[in-house]
């Protein structure tokens, strides 16, 4: 493996690149990632990887358009240097919320972003936890979009027991926390809320029964945490002993921070797919759990040609 596969990483999450390389037994790859002096993106590759499987790691957070135009130029430049397969590993794929026309006269900008990783020369996208499944269908090429419920069902099992019931923040995300609730053998409530704006929520009633229960709050994606933490607030006054919540992507822009520490909100749990940084960094309230084992046995798996869809299983333990 460590003759046939190269991965090379962008600026926006390195940390998870390497730990990445350290479960793949690799270093990763030489490259630099620069800016000229007027901005415009510099990538050169320091290796020959002529017929080599390359996998580039490159979450499209914060600044998302200048993450996203480096994987573009990262992908030109290794198909360019005659790799076999050109793999785009993107833990958090940016402008997936944007899936659909939600009123007149809007793009689809994640169908766009599909068009552009393809024509750049992606063969293959590894991702995780998209916002609407569908975006698998805007490619022409294989994706495989990971979960990362088994990493926080293992952490619910061990800190969250008795009493438990997993709570959808609104009706779209039922799907979602039912896939928690079955494993786990927990009681299951929605928040049904109205939303009057972008990144603005008001919460309307709680269906299910949550009092005298520890809740948690499942969602794939806490950007503004409004919808968190007022969802937090309406449980405690239904009743819940506890209110926590696991989000797989912490782009906590704006007032998240001062509003989960202003919360009822006791612990949120959240994976490594974006890196923190800032007042993020060192809330307390928040426990980062690492997805670097999950995606370095797909990267594994997509290159020795195995099954990944095991990976979405949860192995008790």
């Amino acid at each position: 493996m460590e003759t046939d596969i190269c991965v090379f990483s962008g600026n926006s999450n390195r940390p998870l690149a390497e730990s990445i390389c350290g479960i793949l037994g690799i270093e990763i790859g030489s490259a630099d990632v620069k800016r000229f002096s007027d901005g415009e993106t510099s990538v050169e590759i320091h290796e020959s990887i002529r017929g080599k499987d390359i996998y580039l790691v490159q979450s499209t957070c914060s600044p998302t358009n200048e993450h996203l135009m480096e994987l573009l130029v990262m992908l030109d430049a290794v198909k360019r240097a005659s790799a076999r397969i050109v793999t785009a590993v993107i833990p958090y794929f940016g402008y997936a919320r944007q899936d659909r026309k939600a009123s007149p006269r809007t793009p689809i900008t994640a169908k766009l972003v599909a068009n552009l990783l393809t024509t750049a020369g992606a063969d293959r996208i590894l991702t995780m936890d998209l916002h609407a499944g569908q975006i698998q269908g805007f490619f022409d090429i294989p994706v495989d979009n990971l979960y990362a419920k088994p990493v926080m069902l293992n952490y619910i099992k061990d800190q969250y027991t008795n009493h438990l019931c997993i709570v959808s923040p609104d009706a779209g995300g039922v799907e979602r926390a039912r896939a928690y609730a079955k494993p786990l053998k927990a009681d299951l409530a929605i928040i049904d809320k109205k939303r009057e704006r972008a990144n603005e929520s008001d919460v309307m009633h709680i269906i299910g029964d949550v009092k005298g229960k520890i809740c948690l709050l499942i969602d794939d994606i806490v950007d503004t945490a409004g919808t968190l933490t007022n969802g937090a607030v309406a449980l405690r006054d239904a009743g819940a002993t506890k209110v926590a919540a696991c989000c797989t992507h912490a782009v906590l822009s704006g007032p998240a921070i001062s509003r989960i520490n202003n919360s009822p909100l006791e612990e949120l749990v959240v994976t490594d797919t974006i890196p923190l940084k800032g007042d993020a960094a060192i809330c307390k309230k928040i426990t980062v759990l690492s997805v670097a084992p999950l995606l370095g046995e797909a990267m594994k798996r997509i290159y020795s040609h195995e099954s990944v869809s095991e990976l979405f299983l949860w192995n008790e333990k």
